[in-house]
């Protein structure tokens, strides 16, 4: 009789507890990483910085963003109290502003809602903005012991590997079942939540890679489903794409007196609160702030490609230096288009929360 492939995922899981888990908490206190500044205390605050600073972003670009954020807001009651311009600016250059919105707004709830302190269970996590199922899973686990396994992409493929699950993880149903065979192979005690945790992330990123995993050296070696296959690079399976999209945009580069003027990005989109240049259709409407005069002096400049998880996206920066005279003349308009816009010293670009390509553009 043929068994469904959730009753052989079950049956896997059941049959791989607890070996499979005492195995990589031993691996991992003796081979993993223990050096991540995150790992020194069980702080709620900084394995949380560090989860969401972590989403789509590499630990080596983490780490000293991760400091620097440290350095400003020793506390979540510093990081509640900041104004948002100075997440967003230290935020620079890690992408995915909305975590930064989130991570503020998050702050002020955890002092405002819960005394400064974060709930202390997956559940009650679950409740703070930005904190999905994985990421309470890791302060839970890290934090409080609490027996719950994350479910990052690096998760997915080490668990997906170990146990075979060779369905289409871009079927939610398809996911939740891996999710809960992982809370069936979960450690029994509560005190090696801390170490299973950390070795499902260091065996993902170090051994378990997406290409060429280094079978040969896993703890699981003589266990593993996918590496007993013989192609384990298959797994884990998720045939739904990102679609991607293409967006022009004309970036205005005014420079007047060692400034240039910035303007303000709406609450929403991919820049959502960060400092730009003007941003501008095409070169209609480039005209139609300068007046064709102005216009006919603008300096093209190389063509940005910026690369977003669902977008390309082209920006076309247009230079134009200013006198005192062009600067007045243009100062009433440039307000009337945006009330947030401002001249900003190119020495205290630093101090401004801008998007990355703009940030090495206008570096002086």
């Amino acid at each position: 009789m043929t068994i469904s492939p959730l009753a052989g995922l079950l049956q896997r899981s059941q049959q791989a507890a607890p070996d499979l888990a005492d195995r990589l908490v031993a691996w991992q206190r003796s081979l993993g990483r223990h050096h991540l500044p995150w790992q020194r205390e069980r702080d709620p605050y900084r394995v949380w910085l560090s989860e969401i600073m972590l989403q789509q972003t590499q630990v080596s670009t983490v780490l000293s963003y991760f400091d620097r954020f440290l350095q400003r807001f020793a506390n979540v009651q510093a990081l509640a109290a900041a104004p948002l311009d100075d997440v967003l600016t230290l935020w620079s250059g890690l992408g995915y502003y909305s975590r930064a919105r989130n991570l503020h707004r998050c702050a002020q709830d955890v002092v405002n809602l819960h005394n400064g302190c974060f709930p202390s269970t997956f559940v009650g996590l679950q409740t703070l903005p930005g904190i999905g199922p994985s990421t309470a899973a890791a302060i839970a686990a890290f934090c409080f012991d609490e027996r719950v396994s994350i479910m990052d992409g690096n998760v997915k493929r080490v668990l997906g590997r170990v146990l075979g699950w060779d369905q289409d993880l871009s079927v939610k149903a398809h996911e939740r079942a891996l999710w809960d065979a992982a809370q069936v192979v979960l450690p029994l005690s509560t005190k090696d939540m801390p170490s299973y945790t950390q070795g499902l992330m260091d065996l993902g990123a170090t051994l378990c890679t997406q290409r060429k995993p280094a079978c040969v050296t896993c703890p699981w070696l003589d266990m593993c489903a996918a590496r007993a296959s013989g192609e384990p690079e298959r797994y884990p399976v998720k045939t739904r794409k990102i679609k991607r999209s293409e967006r022009e945009s004309w970036l205005l580069w005014l420079h007047w007196r060692d400034q240039v003027w910035l303007e303000q990005m709406p609450d929403k989109g991919v820049w959502a609160g960060l400092w730009t240049l003007p941003l501008l259709a095409d070169e209609a409407h480039l005209e139609a702030v300068l007046g064709v005069d102005l216009a006919t002096h603008v300096e093209l400049q190389p063509r940005l490609k910026h690369v977003l998880t669902h977008l390309d996206w082209y920006l076309h920066p247009r230079r134009l230096v200013l006198d005192d005279d062009a600067a007045q003349a243009l100062h009433g308009g440039l307000i009337e288009r945006d009330a947030s816009g401002r001249w900003v010293a190119l020495s205290d670009l630093a101090n401004w929360g801008l998007p990355a390509p703009l940030r090495r553009m206008l570096a002086p």
